[in-house]
């Protein structure tokens, strides 16, 4: 069949009224990216749905501000790629707001503080840092473990370090002898043992480390994604996510309850 200019322009029109449609359908959309296997934090229930302390609270604040939040898999590192190039909105995985990290991204205000700690296996005869001259370290790559292994690497006399993408492949080094200790977040590596036996956090290392959502920089929706988290703080609902997903009060004065300004670099 034959098309006449007619046709054609209302083809077009056609095609024009779907793009639309579609493009309005995705401003409703918020996209997010998750590293799926950092509990209790984000990880995949049985049924591949993403479940978790930080996965409630972007949730939460998607509906606040008017939006449907859609949850990728993305590995850890590539949650920086993905924010940066605009493929996703937010990522969420435990990300620590950091001075370097703010000149290449943005963060809504922190809701949760954290230290780094140093784990074992239960029966090893390493109780601490002082004891990790000359041995081998594995740490989460791009994670702040890592930059924090690297930074004390000459003062503390570490060994080798191992770098991974899964926390349970770490930890299935650490349980076969490949690497002597682990340095990452605590909260995450305390939930594991829960169901990894045989390994525990031996010592703190305070870092006064703090966690938000992670956005492209200067992202459109920052605003009101913040002004929603500050909602949650003051009408209870992050405690009451916190209450749930760690089985404890929020700590008074922490980033969990208490109101506080976006970052800036």
């Amino acid at each position: 069949m034959s098309l006449t200019r007619r046709n054609l322009f209302v083809i077009a029109a056609a095609i024009g009224l779907a793009g639309g449609i579609s493009s309005a359908y995705a401003a409703d959309v918020l996209n997010v990216g998750s590293y799926p296997s950092n509990p209790p934090f984000e990880y995949k229930n049985d049924s591949g749905t993403f479940e978790g302390f930080e996965v409630d609270i972007v949730t939460e604040a998607a509906k606040r501000a008017g939006l449907k939040p859609e949850i990728a898999d993305y590995g850890f590192q590539a949650l920086f790629a993905g924010t940066t190039s605009k493929r996703i909105d937010v990522a969420i995985s435990s990300i620590t707001i950091t001075p370097d990290r703010l000149k290449s991204q943005s963060f809504t205000q922190p809701y949760y503080d954290s230290d780094m700690g140093v784990a074992t296996k239960s029966d090893s005869a390493i109780k601490g840092l002082s004891d990790l001259k000359g041995k081998t370290i594995g740490v989460l790559s791009g994670s702040t473990g890592d930059k924090w292994v690297k930074d004390n690497t000459a003062a503390n006399g570490f060994g080798d370090v191992k770098g991974y993408n899964a926390q349970q492949e770490m930890f299935l080094d650490l349980g076969a002898g490949r690497v002597d200790a682990v340095i990452s977040d605590i909260p995450g590596m305390e939930y594991l043992f829960v169901k990894m036996k045989g390994f525990s956090v031996k010592d703190r290392i305070k870092t006064g480390e703090q966690y938000g959502l992670m956005m492209t920089k200067d992202h459109p929706l920052l605003e009101k994604l913040n002004g929603a988290i500050t909602e949650m703080k003051k009408d209870g609902t992050l405690a009451k996510i916190h209450k749930k997903w760690f089985g404890s009060e929020a700590p008074a004065g922490s980033s969990t309850i208490t109101e506080m300004p976006i970052p800036k670099a």
